[in-house]
């Protein structure tokens, strides 16, 4: 399934898109699309539902992170071996945890606000696993019992914020809107290898990124089960899992960063695509 939130700012309904590209309303079942939504039997629940006995929405309705309720966006560093090396950092021994406030999260389609005196706001293309079940101390081989699903997510990073500015990571990683999420979550059962999915980003039509999820690293069983000793994994806890190579910082001779008036659009195959207008905060 594909299970996405639409509808105005802080209003999202619970939806799905059905195989023709329809996006329909799974309000009378579901409260929203978050932890609650997204366990095992939850949806087993959903999958019985015929989605030509929900009603269509009409229109192209603004769509909303594709989980509602996020209670922990944790997010890997230099997890692809060539942005690490572009980034000139060496490739880690053991995954690099840090977090977005989920203030952050914003629609797939939303614009992206620059931040007030920011002068090196960059992009990352990443796959983002979202938890469907608990997970604490789980091992590699279970891990992936615990994943509802996966969804394509902008990790956008202020680098200056980032890296020069004392302090962890986090300070460039969580500002209002660098969080784009979705458009949908497609549930672990249609992507039966994530570690085989290509990913893009373009700015303004040029394709800065192009990746494979198979050169992360860290894979998705490894990342769960790491992160399950240092933290309980809660269902709709979200996971993004790395960029590959060609983000603005590493770009050669001249770094490139965002600025105002500009067009982002990502995509991950089977993920769907993202496209967020940049403006000044």
């Amino acid at each position: 399934m594909k299970l996405l939130r639409f509808g105005p700012p802080g209003q999202e309904k619970p939806g799905l898109l059905d195989a023709q590209g329809v996006v329909r309303d799974l309000s009378a079942h579901v409260r929203d699309i978050d932890g609650d939504a997204i366990g095992p039997d939850a949806l087993a629940r959903l999958r019985a539902i015929d989605p030509a006995t929900l009603p269509a929405v009409p229109g192209n309705p603004r769509l909303g992170a594709c989980v509602g309720r996020i209670g922990k966006f944790v997010c890997i560093g230099l997890n692809y071996a060539d942005h690490a090396a572009e980034s000139n950092m060496p490739i880690p021994a053991e995954p690099i945890v840090f977090n977005k406030w989920t203030s952050a999260v914003v629609g797939p389609n939303d614009d992206v606000k620059i931040p007030r005196g920011s002068e090196k706001t960059d992009w990352e293309v990443e796959l983002g696993v979202v938890i469907g079940t608990a997970a604490s101390y789980v091992e590699e081989a279970d891990a992936l019992k615990h994943v509802a699903g996966y969804c394509v997510i902008n990790d956008v990073s202020e680098r200056n914020y980032q890296l020069e500015r004392g302090g962890s990571w986090d300070k460039g990683k969580g500002c209002d809107t660098f969080g784009p999420t979705g458009p949908w979550l497609v549930t672990a059962d249609e992507v039966p290898d994530p570690h085989a999915l290509d990913m893009w980003l373009e700015v303004d039509g040029h394709r800065y990124q192009s990746g494979n999820t198979r050169t992360m690293i860290f894979n998705v069983p490894q990342l769960v089960a790491y992160l399950s000793r240092f933290m309980t994994l809660q269902p709709g806890d979200v996971i993004s899992t790395g960029t590959p190579p060609g983000v603005g910082m590493g770009i050669k001779p001249q770094p490139v960063y965002l600025r105002p008036g500009q067009t982002m659009r990502l995509g991950i195959a089977g993920l769907g695509e993202q496209t967020q207008k940049t403006v000044a905060a």
